[in-house]
């Protein structure tokens, strides 16, 4: 299994280009299901859950092309055309939806487009219970019969078709909120979506949805209008830049006291929350013409106290990453994780490397020390993956994160870009270690 080794201490300084979001890209791929007719996407990340998610749509009849791998263009996504004269299969089957959450994002428009869907429970990173009971009792209020049985959900709409009626969760959800706005745009009537979540991924989505003529008003706010249509056509849609990938990036300058351009489009206007904690933190952000730059703006980082919240709050997808910087600050930072109930897994890793950490239920205290030290580590989800990378940044001697395939599904061409800023990184080769 492959790792990346990082000699720490190095400063990181240049230019990095930002890529499409994966959690934008990964709904809307799942859209194409809902027409006969192509969706082109550009701007989609080079990533391992990209390519886990196409090979699940082509097992529904899904026909792929590559237009541009995106290899030729310095910086640049891959355009792929998905179209789907007919869905062949309405199964999605266990051996793919294990390797990624996401996955339960085709059962939307299945159940739209066919009238039923049976697909498996979801896997993806072990960060906790994310339940799918607000996506199935969604389509319960538009009219379908859910049956659940042998790991799979079994969804029917009566008649064939969906109808319009108002979904009402009573929590946050993105990925509920994502299923529901795709099926409803197939549905008979109007479907109203109460306290739908605001993230800038489902209003790319919704953006996507309505240029291939669906009718979908309220786009950035907690109500969701959905005007049901009998048919969608083609369109293209660029995937937005990935916040995510911009927030890490930018701690990754703060922490080396680095300055990096961050290449991209509108970067700062997706990002308040993140960029409020940054800020307050002490790294300055300046626009650009192409991106914005980020550095730290004193002599080393400030502790604060951070709670995670749903947007336009601060997401749980920076925590770590966060958490990370904080193990340098100058004094002490409280982070709360309202999310997730188990995303603190990265912490005994960290600690590994010389973090002062206390857990105290789902509050960490993390304390600056004045520097860490290389350690091997494992990596156990996406993004506790990347702070231990930015950790290894940082530390005395050489850090060694395992369990990289992680990564894999989240930041495109991370040794790439990191080594063009200087850092002092490279892939190993796990047949040799």
């Amino acid at each position: 299994m492959d790792r990346i080794a990082i000699t720490g201490g190095f400063r990181l300084e240049g230019q990095l280009a930002i890529s499409g979001a994966k959690n934008a890209a990964l709904p809307l791929m799942c859209a194409s299901l809902l027409s006969a007719e192509t969706l082109t996407l550009s701007n989609l990340p080079h990533l391992a859950d990209i390519s886990t998610l196409k090979t699940l749509l082509e097992g529904h009849g899904v026909k792929t092309k590559v237009e541009d791998d995106g290899q030729t263009i310095a910086n640049k996504g891959q355009t792929i055309s998905f179209t789907t004269p007919e869905i062949t299969s309405t199964v999605a089957p266990y051996d793919i939806v294990r390797k990624m959450r996401a996955s339960i994002l085709v059962l939307g428009p299945l159940l739209a487009r066919m009238g039923e869907a049976t697909v498996s429970l979801p896997g993806g990173c072990a960060i906790g219970n994310r339940p799918i009971d607000l996506h199935l009792k969604g389509f319960e209020e538009m009219g379908a019969t859910i049956e659940l049985e042998e790991g799979y959900v079994r969804a029917v709409a009566p008649g064939g078709r969906l109808k319009g009626g108002i979904v009402n969760f009573p929590t946050v959800s993105v990925g509920a909120t994502e299923n529901i706005v795709m099926a409803a745009t197939l549905a008979s009537g109007t479907t109203l979506i109460e306290n739908a979540a605001r993230e800038p991924e489902i209003s790319d989505l919704v953006l996507c949805l309505n240029a291939m003529g669906a009718k979908i008003s309220g786009i950035g706010t907690k109500t969701l209008k959905v005007i049901g249509v009998d048919r969608l056509h083609s369109a293209h849609h660029s995937v937005m830049p990935d916040r995510i990938e911009t927030g890490s990036y930018a701690v990754a300058a703060a922490m080396t006291q680095g300055e990096i351009e961050l290449i991209g489009s509108n970067l700062l206007d997706v990002m308040t929350g993140t960029v409020g904690v940054l800020k307050s933190a002490g790294l300055d952000f300046t626009p650009t013409d192409n991106g914005v730059l980020v550095k730290l703006g004193r002599d080393k980082v400030k502790g604060i106290n951070v709670t995670t919240q749903p947007y336009p709050g601060f997401p749980t997808d920076m925590q770590a990453q966060v958490m990370a910087m904080m193990t340098l600050c100058d004094g002490a930072s409280v982070i709360d994780e309202t999310i997730f109930e188990n995303r603190f897994m990265h912490v005994p890793e960290l600690t590994r490397m010389g973090a002062d950490i206390t857990i105290r239920g789902s509050s960490a205290m993390v304390r600056g020390v004045e520097h860490l030290l290389g350690a091997p580590v494992m990596a156990t989800d996406l993004r506790a993956s990347m702070s231990l990378v930015l950790a290894g940044l940082v530390a005395d001697r050489q850090t060694f994160v395992n369990r990289i395939y992680h990564l894999d599904r989240g930041y495109e061409r991370l040794v790439e870009k990191l080594s063009a800023c200087g850092a002092h990184i490279i892939r190993e080769d796990g047949k040799g270690i």
